[in-house]
């Protein structure tokens, strides 16, 4: 235990036996001592103050006197001579300036330099330009700095000295000496103007040390002259002036404490007046002198009179404060002798301790009066504090009994005989005056201590003197001070707040008590210093004041609930901060548990009293007229309730351990939420049975005032589950809207379209749009709709993650829906805008069957093949833009919903998978015939007229796509459905049309439905092999859904994507007979030949003779001939780059060179077939021109800016494709001989075997690694082209997709290039179709390997009973 603890222990003993036996530890004469009247207060009140007035410093004023006129002196005085008087004192704070006394000081210097200074020795120009060069040097904010924190007198007198004596030296001979007394004259007059600001403003009153320093260093910088001040008056004349005494009027209008005494006590100064002269000649100095005296001896003797051991707990308490009150008691009559040298003559010196050796002493340095603001002044400029407050013991409120002291009267002439009774008189009467007084001036405040306006200044200092006088102890003035405070409190004189500044009155920290005087220091913590009466009667006004300051705690917590109820803060604040938080305070925390239940227990009363108001309020007393609206209104009136409470005490949410919003929610809530429960209920009932429904926006106003409500009640009570689930209850309304809502996105779209013209949005026209502007409304509007409504379910906070889920799940769906829709509505406004008649078109159409065979023969004879640019409106655009900005938003949509964390909740939540199946007899397969690529040519001009046609295992044909014509890459696009009960094997075959004669098969390729791989209802793509060469694009899908938000958003994504796939095949398609025409062997010829000659022409009718040798054309000329083409590509891309987006623009681009690889590649090389071909192969030079063409190709349509070196075309990996590779190599394989071609063929058939054995191996492994699903059913090389929806469901997971692809493709090379080389090579006939049939061959065992691998993995059986719902 500590040593205070210690203390406080037994001070508390010893209190505890005081309080309990009702008697005080020693014998006193309590019952005979007389009451205090009003009278005896006010008589001795009265003869301090009028003390005072007799010991305070006489006042002084100059006389002139006439004199010869001085020798002049022609030396100046030497300033460190002169300020050796502060030097010497150089630690004393009593000679430094007060705070604030640099700011004042800078105000007054300015008035001088701008001749405001109303005193006219400071007009003089010479001494206006001294002070301004010093104001520069005082204006240095270091300087400024220091001087603010020493505040020493020295430091500013010499700067000034320094600063004035280099302004007058300015412009005098160095034997010129007169400007020396002109400095000691300028020093003078700056001292002069400082001891102004000290007057001006009371300090010099606090500081009279400092005040008479600074008059005799004024006096001795003056002794070569005369005084400033009166220089002009004397017109030149002889004389002097001194200073000289004013008499004491010993008037009350000069005596400020006395009119203290009077207001304070109600009396008028002629009442006042009447009493001092009546008394004054008893009301000496001596007699205070005597009564110092007297006092100092019955301590010494250990009397009564003053406080003995006795009276406090600790010895060691009696003994420091007796020790310290000696010297005090010395200093006080050395200032009484010193204001009144006469006692000092008629007494002898050595009964008094002399003032050097007590100034010297560590007691008088401690004691608190070495620094105190009123002191005395003596001609030696010595000094001495009389109102300084120190901690020394004083007159306890014990009788006097006659001892040494044989006077039965009272001994004393200005102490009472009861001095703490008589105290607490005059303090209460000071604190009721000030109290009253509107125009209250507070005391000063300073940097340790805050004003205060409990007593004013001058009742503060009337205190203090009466304390200093009585010898009043600091514990015994704090404890009669809160005494006093503690009446009016109870009695409802004086306010809560009043409390409060009272407590911090006593407690405020004075950093050192001899700078700030005051009737009381602050409270000291250990209390062990304090008299054993102090202790107990603090403890007894503690008690006081916590038991009143409670009783109104109490009413006014229960006001908590009102709309404008008082704060408890204030109360809260003062029994924390001022009673619990005193050492001394006896209650304990079980006492206050009490308080705390019986509050509790208020306020949960008062709570339920209010919900009964509201509930009577806002429900009618009719069921039938109940409706959601009134539940609402009452969860609005119990939430604005709690949210009031919850903020009003939100920083301190507890009064004395009690939290009135647990409180009120412990009341209102549950009773709310059984009420809204039945009131609900009993709404749907009655609802249902009139044959009507609730509206959708009442259930959703309901749902969220129930859930906040239900967050509260959560917080609140975490062990209390609420009445019911919400959103159980609640569910019916939101899948109401989302069926309104579904039924509802056909209009929205249609109504987008239909309002939409399909421009850029630019403000003007003819201004360039930005990126954001290339899109039309209509998309924007349909993404609104579809945020809008995703919000509307984000924003009712639905708190069931599964409902949640489920939700999301459904409104994927209708976007979904919406897209789709979209998607269809625009793709055929752009398909009837991209398939009209050009005027040419327009115009044949019009002429006879005779016409047109007519023209034909002129086109033939002419070699004539028109080619004209097709003419794009702008608005095509704008719709392919608009579905880019659609895949854009829907990937920004599919973000916000966070699809993933969606199908992780619904599928923790389902059932398991054995439990997931339904049973299911038929199943339909949608299969779209898309696409083929590098068909067989099984025509004369190297192309064939193909058309597919679907059959089934049994060789029954089930559909027949039409005839396109002319083409190796044809595109279908349609659709057959197809009803099986189970598994089934397609074969597809692709035939080639002829005019006479059978129909050639083009190749063959097969494909196993089964529905146990297409269980998720999902779509898939399947590029199928054809057994010659090409493959063939089919897109499998079975009828229904699988109801999965992933599922949805991938079916949307997957239907943009092919939109705008479509919608760019469509664009380029109108380029692509331009590329051909440019590139094609014709124009090959033509720049060879350099020129158009008959022998050109005539090569028309001989294409496959080989070219004779010519000059080989410049690096210009291969330029020129692709110009055109530029030109066309130039034209097109105008267009496009004012309405296409970047990223659409590059898209398009991305199509047009996949057109140039493919038309390239044919130029070079026949398609892949097992006949020879009749195309003939290239010489050198031709090669060599058709790269350089791709060079140029490339660079135009990588578009790099000459002048920022920046991309602006297709980027590289784009056209570095596997296709673009594969025609750089033809360089390497295209003049080489036959049998090395035949070798290396060979050779790359046989890695290609192994890596094709090898996947085959890796698909046949366990199904935990295997790709399952529909991956299986593909043929050896239809795995990298596969397709699915769950790998669409966001732009994320297309880029890889196509990044994988991409990869795959160029790290899987094969011959094919080399059996095209081959075709052109007669000698390579029977390789050829052997080659082909070993291809064959090997497909077809795959097939078969997989097909039967794929069954064992689903079953091992045709038929399946159940279809699992994933």
């Amino acid at each position: 235990m500590s040593t205070s603890s210690q203390k406080s222990g037994a001070i508390n003993r010893r209190v505890d036996g005081l309080q309990n036996n009702g008697t005080r530890p020693r014998e006193d004469s309590r019952s005979q001592k007389r009451p205090i009247t009003h009278n005896d207060a006010y008589m001795y009140a009265l003869r301090v103050a009028y003390l005072v007035y007799l010991l305070q410093p006489q006042a002084r004023r100059m006389q002139y006197i006439s004199t010869p006129p001085p020798v002049i002196q022609r030396s100046s005085s030497s300033i460190n001579d002169l300020m050796k008087d502060f030097s010497l004192l150089r630690d004393s704070k009593s000679t430094r300036f007060p705070h604030g006394f640099m700011s004042e000081l800078e105000k007054r210097l300015t008035g001088v330099i701008m001749g405001k200074e109303k005193k006219p020795e400071f007009n003089d120009a010479t001494i206006k330009r001294t002070f301004a060069a010093f104001f520069n040097a005082f204006t240095e904010q270091g300087f400024k700095k220091r001087m603010e924190k020493d505040r020493r007198v020295e430091d500013l007198v010499l700067i000034f000295f320094s600063n004035a004596t280099k302004e007058l030296q300015k412009g005098k001979a160095p034997s010129d000496d007169t400007w020396k007394l002109m400095v000691d004259r300028h020093v003078a007059l700056f001292i002069r103007l400082v001891s102004l600001i000290l007057k001006d403003h009371d300090w010099s009153r606090d500081r009279p040390e400092l005040a008479s320093r600074l008059s005799t260093l004024e006096s001795k910088l003056l002794a070569h002259d005369q005084d400033l001040a009166t220089q002009s008056s004397s017109n030149g004349g002889g004389g002097s002036t001194v200073e000289v005494v004013v008499p004491r009027s010993h008037e009350v209008k000069d005596m400020p404490l006395v009119q203290v005494v009077a207001r304070i006590f109600g009396l008028t100064n002629t009442q006042i007046q009447s009493d001092i002269d009546k008394n004054r000649s008893s009301w000496t100095a001596e007699a205070a002198l005597r009564d110092l005296k007297t006092y100092q001896t019955l301590l010494n003797l250990n009397s009564r009179k003053t406080l003995r051991s006795d009276d406090f707990d600790l010895e060691e308490a009696y003994e420091a404060w007796k020790k310290a009150e000696g010297p005090e008691l010395s200093q006080m009559m050395l200032a009484i002798m010193k204001s009144n040298p006469d006692l000092a003559k008629s007494k002898s010196r050595n009964s008094l301790p002399q003032f050097s050796s007590l100034a010297s002493s560590s007691e008088a340095s401690d004691s608190g009066y070495s620094d105190s603001p009123r002191k005395t002044s003596v001609s030696d400029g010595s000094f001495y504090a009389v109102d300084q407050p120190v901690d020394m013991g004083a007159l306890a409120s014990i009788d006097y009994q006659p001892d040494l002291v044989q006077d039965e009267a009272n001994p004393f002439t200005f102490i009472p005989p009861e001095p703490r009774g008589c105290y607490r008189l005059i303090l209460a009467q000071a604190l009721a005056y000030d109290l009253r007084d509107n125009s209250l001036q507070a005391s000063e405040a300073t940097k340790d201590a805050p004003a205060t306006r409990l007593l004013s200044k001058s009742s503060t200092d009337l205190l203090s003197e009466i304390c200093l006088r009585w010898r009043i102890p600091q514990g015994s003035r704090i404890v009669l001070f809160l005494d006093v405070i503690r009446e009016k409190f109870i009695e409802q004189e004086i306010s809560l707040d009043t409390l409060d500044e009272a407590f911090n009155f006593i407690k405020e920290p004075v950093a050192d008590t001899r700078k700030n005087p005051g009737f009381m220091s602050p409270l000291p913590l250990d209390r062990a210093s304090w008299t054993l009466l102090d202790f107990a009667l603090n403890q007894q006004v503690l008690m006081a004041l916590h038991d009143a300051l409670l009783r109104d705690l109490y009413d006014i917590a229960l006001q908590c609930y009102e709309s404008k109820p008082p704060s408890v803060g204030p109360i809260i604040y003062v029994l924390e901060n001022h009673i619990y938080d005193d050492p001394t305070f006896p209650k304990t925390p079980e006492d206050l548990d009490a308080f705390s239940q019986q509050l509790r227990e208020g306020l949960r009363d008062k709570a339920f009293v209010m919900y009964k108001e509201y509930l009577e309020k806002h429900l009618p007393q009719d069921q039938r007229s109940w409706e959601f609206f009134h539940v609402i209104e009452l969860g609005k009136a119990v939430m604005t309730l709690a949210q009031r409470i919850q903020k009003r005490y939100r920083k301190n949410p507890e009064i004395m351990g009690v939290n009135p919003l647990s409180a009120l929610v412990e009341t209102i809530l549950p009773l709310y939420a059984e009420d809204a429960r039945d009131i609900v209920a009993r709404i749907l009932q009655l609802t249902e049975q009139k044959g009507e429904e609730v509206p959708i926006e009442d259930g959703f106003d309901l749902y969220r005032e129930l859930v906040e409500i239900r967050q509260i009640h959560a917080e609140a009570l975490p062990r209390v589950p609420f009445a019911f689930h919400i959103e159980d209850l609640l569910a019916n309304f939101v899948w109401r809207w989302i069926s309104m809502t579904e039924s509802s996105i056909p209009n929205w779209v249609d109504g987008a379209v239909k309002q939409d013209d399909f421009k850029v949005r630019t403000e003007s026209v003819g201004q360039v749009p930005s990126e954001d502007e290339r899109h039309s409304v209509s998309v924007i509007d349909i993404f609104s709709s579809f945020n809008q409504a995703i919000d509307r379910i984000v924003q009712l906070n639905w708190d069931n993650d599964l409902q949640y889920a489920k939700f999301m799940t459904a409104l994927a769906k209708i976007v979904g829906i919406g897209i789709a829709r979209y998607c269809e509505v625009v793709e055929q406004k752009f398909t009837k805008e991209m398939d009209r008649l050009t005027p040419e078109q327009e115009a044949t159409a019009s002429q006879t069957r005779q016409e047109k065979w007519m023209q034909l023969a002129k086109d033939a004879w002419s070699n004539k093949e028109k080619i004209e640019p097709f003419q794009f409106f702008p608005e095509s655009f704008v719709k392919l833009n608009n579905i880019e900005f659609a895949t854009r938003q829907l990937d920004k949509v599919e973000r916000e919903v966070n699809v993933d964390a969606c199908v992780e909740v619904i599928e923790r939540n389902s059932p398991p998978l054995n439990q997931r199946q339904r049973k299911v007899n038929n199943y339909v397969f949608s299969i779209k015939i898309v696409e083929a690529e590098d068909l067989k040519a099984c025509d004369m001009n190297g192309l064939s007229d193909p058309y597919v046609v679907l059959g089934d295992e049994y060789q029954k044909r089930l559909a027949k796509t039409r005839i396109i014509y002319g083409n190796l890459n044809p595109r279908w696009d349609e659709t057959v459905d197809i009803t099986t009960q189970g598994p089934l094997n397609i074969i597809a075959t692709v035939w080639d049309w002829d005019a006479l004669g059978e129909h050639d098969c083009v190749g063959r390729t097969s494909i196993k439905l089964d529905p146990s791989h297409f269980g998720d209802f999902m779509p898939r793509e399947y590029w199928l092999d054809l057994d010659t060469q090409g493959r063939l694009l089919l897109r499998v899908s079975m009828e229904g859904e699988r109801d999965d938000i992933q599922f949805y958003f991938g079916k949307a994504f997957r239907m943009l994507r092919r939109t705008e796939r479509d919608m760019t095949r469509i664009i380029t398609d109108k380029l692509s007979a331009y590329i051909s025409h440019c590139l094609s062997r014709r124009a090959l010829r033509s720049l060879l030949s350099k020129g158009i000659t008959m022998s050109s022409v005539s090569s028309y009718f001989n294409r496959n003779r080989p070219a004779p040798p010519s000059q080989a054309p410049t690096q210009a000329e291969i330029t020129d001939a692709l110009k055109p083409l530029f030109t066309y590509f130039d034209d097109n891309f105008v267009i496009m780059n004012q309405t296409l987006t970047s990223a659409a623009m590059v898209m398009v681009m991305t199509r047009l060179w996949k057109e140039v690889l493919v038309t390239i590649e044919s130029l070079m090389v026949p398609p892949l077939s097992d006949k020879p071909s009749q195309q003939r192969q290239l010489n050198q030079q031709e090669v060599d021109v058709v790269f350089k063409w791709l060079q140029l190709l490339f660079d135009f349509f990588h578009a790099v800016d000459e002048e920022t070196g920046e991309a602006n075309g297709v980027p590289l990996d784009v056209l570095r494709s596997p296709k673009y590779f594969e025609i750089k190599t033809l360089n390497f394989f295209y003049f080489d001989s036959t049998e090395n071609l035949i070798r290396t063929s060979e050779r790359m058939a046989s890695a290609t075997a192994a890596r094709q054995q090898a996947q085959r191996n890796r698909q046949s492994a366990p199904a935990s690694l295997s790709f399952g699903g529909a991956a299986g059913l593909l043929a050896m090389q239809s795995t990298r082209r596969s397709k699915s929806i769950m790998l669409s469901r966001n732009l994320g997971t297309m880029k890889q997709a196509k990044e994988e692809k991409r990869k795959e493709a160029q790290a899987d090379p094969n011959d094919d290039m080399i059996l095209r080389i081959l075709r052109m090579r007669p000698e390579a006939e029977r390789y050829l179709r052997d080659r082909s049939r070993q291809k064959e061959r090997l497909a077809a065992a795959a097939a078969a390997e997989l097909i039967v691998k794929q069954s064992i993995m689903a079953g091992g059986g045709r038929m399946m009973g159940s279809l699992p719902r994933r």
